[in-house]
């Protein structure tokens, strides 16, 4: 029996739902992370420089290299364990080392990334983090590791997975550049489930810088959205008066239209993908479902204060922008309307002129054609005298009164004729 045809990609789309599981981690352990970005153009950038980039580091310990094209690779570098994935706009390193160094948050952990191969890094980075994952012992070790590593007034703690673990940060960067997480594991907490608390602190970091960056362009943008709304405002306000002609006034308006669009055009994705990144914390933090530690702040509770009013800004910018765009896109269809009105105005003005032309035309046309009759005639009087004269004598006329009584009746002819001709014409 012949078997149905398989769509090209089917087996491709499926297996991407299994390819980056959970990295299984034991504790202690300790896991450095880091997340590289193009400052420009990320979404669009060559990704085969990435895959360079990750090479080379494999390349320095003998790893094998993943298959060409891939989003994401697992293996073994030495004595650490490297998970690589490529995403939209960034990539991503961790590296998972068993034991724990006697310093905490040691910077010597993150060596696992050589200084001249970062250096060679296409892009900048992110964000990076020093992750310790210690077995727990109890609440008042722990509290005290949480009070010695962490600034009080920043740090959130959690317990997190019906008390998998006890999850710990502060969202600061420490003197070597990177931030840290602590992570306590109870003793019965499986190691998968010690690596998907891990990712998930790694994926709220990233998403949260991701994210912020919406909030530096939204920054940036405040001040000429303010300038241009002000403008806006004021030649809005100056429609309903004749103090400005309306050219003039169109005008500007399409200069701010058009600078406006601009604005639209350049911060769209950015502020698309600041929505997107923001869900995904969102999901995240609601996914290790915290119970309170201590009394302290949760996730959760940290980026209601810290974070979502940067988020809310930006979703402030987005709505004004594209708000005040609407505005100049009504306020142009506006004005050019009474442009229109103005120019049928003057349409009408202008043909009213020129009725009264075609009047006074008319008018002189008609006295023209009076003076022409007058003019005809005297000389066709003069004709006729001529014709007339012999009679004079049998009549017993002079050629005065003979002159005096063919006049009348020259006159009427000649305009007889001349309106007849007219007539014709017309």
């Amino acid at each position: 029996m012949p078997q149905i045809e398989d769509h090209p990609l089917r087996y491709r789309l499926a297996n991407e739902l299994h390819a980056r599981p959970f990295p299984s981690m034991r504790a202690p352990s300790t896991a450095a992370y880091l997340a590289i970005k193009r400052p420009e153009g990320a979404a669009a950038r060559d990704r085969a420089a990435d895959m360079e980039h990750l090479i080379a580091l494999l390349d320095r310990h003998g790893a094998p290299h993943p298959q060409p094209g891939a989003t994401h690779y697992f293996g073994r570098i030495g004595r650490h364990t490297l998970k690589w994935e490529s995403h939209t706009e960034f990539v991503t390193y961790t590296a998972y080392t068993d034991g724990l160094s006697s310093r905490p948050f040691d910077p010597a952990d993150f060596e696992v990334f050589p200084e001249d191969w970062l250096a060679e890094a296409p892009g900048v980075r992110m964000t990076s983090a020093l992750i310790r994952i210690t077995p727990w012992k109890d609440t008042d070790t722990t509290r005290d590791q949480i009070t010695d590593w962490f600034v009080a007034e920043s740090v959130a703690v959690a317990r997190v997975l019906d008390d998998a673990a006890v999850v710990a940060g502060d969202f600061r960067i420490d003197p070597a550049g990177h931030l840290r997480f602590a992570v306590t594991v109870a003793p019965d907490t499986g190691e998968r489930r010690i690596g998907r608390v891990v990712q998930r602190l790694c994926e709220i970091e990233t998403y949260k810088s991701m994210s912020m960056l919406g909030f530096s362009r939204a920054r940036e943008m405040s001040p000429r959205m303010g300038e241009l709304d002000a403008q806006l405002s004021g030649m809005i306000g100056d429609m309903t008066g004749e103090a400005t002609r309306a050219e003039d006034t169109l005008k500007s308006l399409l200069s701010i239209s058009a600078e406006l669009e601009s604005m639209v055009a350049q911060s769209s994705y950015r502020f698309g993908a600041t929505e997107a990144y923001k869900s995904i914390v969102q999901q995240r933090i609601e996914v290790l479902r915290e119970q309170r530690f201590e009394g302290r702040q949760t996730f959760s509770e940290f980026m209601m204060r810290r974070y979502d009013p940067a988020m809310r800004t930006v979703q402030s910018s987005r709505e004004r922008l594209n708000a005040m765009a609407d505005r100049a896109m009504r306020a142009g269809e506006l004005l050019r309307t009474r442009v229109d009105v103005e120019r049928s105005a003057q349409n009408q003005a202008l043909l009213e002129s020129m009725d009264r032309r075609a009047d006074m035309q008319l008018r002189l046309q008609k006295t023209v054609e009076g003076l022409s009759v007058v003019a005809i005639s005297y000389y066709a009087v003069s004709l006729v005298g001529y014709l007339v004269y012999p009679l004079a004598g049998p009549l017993d006329l002079s050629k005065g009164m003979l002159m005096a009584i063919a006049t009348p009746f020259v006159v009427a002819a000649v305009w007889w004729l001349v309106h007849r001709i007219r007539k014709r014409m017309h």
